[in-house]
């Protein structure tokens, strides 16, 4: 580490310590050529999560694009916030530990879905109607027959 003072590469740490969160070490180090003190900060370098698009575009994974649906999707429905926001937070934590650099927008849609069909079927309807790109009411009506036979089995 290079001596902001005196640009001599020669230092030694003083002290270490891990942030409230545990992502971040602050060392406190000193230079043995001017023997002044200064403080560097370790983060851990994360390599984004890119989505593959249905039409092969690449985009880094947007948190918020995620949750503006979801919040579309649950709106005027008895849905927690914090559930929303715990669904997004488990998402994420799982797209970045496949270790996969690139994701198809896909395996994202089919989790929303799979979560929100066991969450509310209002709020599943509604994103499946985005999602899977309905036309007519005859694939509202296809996907409302559906979910009505998983109801009687």
């Amino acid at each position: 580490m290079k001596c902001p003072y005196c640009s001599e590469l020669d230092n030694k740490v003083i002290d270490s310590r891990l942030s409230k969160d545990g992502n971040v070490i602050r060392r406190r180090r000193g230079c043995l050529a001017c023997e002044r003190r200064f403080t560097t900060y370790e983060y851990i370098e994360e390599v984004p999560v890119m989505i593959i698009k249905k039409d092969g575009r690449r985009e880094v994974f947007i948190r918020e694009k995620v949750s503006a649906g979801l919040k579309r999707a649950c709106e005027k429905r008895n849905i927690s916030m914090n559930v929303i926001e715990d669904f997004i937070d488990n998402l994420e934590r799982d797209l970045k530990e496949t270790g996969e650099k690139e994701i198809p927008s896909s395996v994202i849609g089919e989790k929303v879905m799979q979560a929100l069909h066991e969450l509310d079927e209002v709020a599943y309807v509604r994103f499946a109607s985005v999602y899977r790109e309905f036309k007519d009411v005859n694939d509202f009506f296809s996907e409302l027959k559906s979910l009505l036979a998983e109801q009687k089995s």
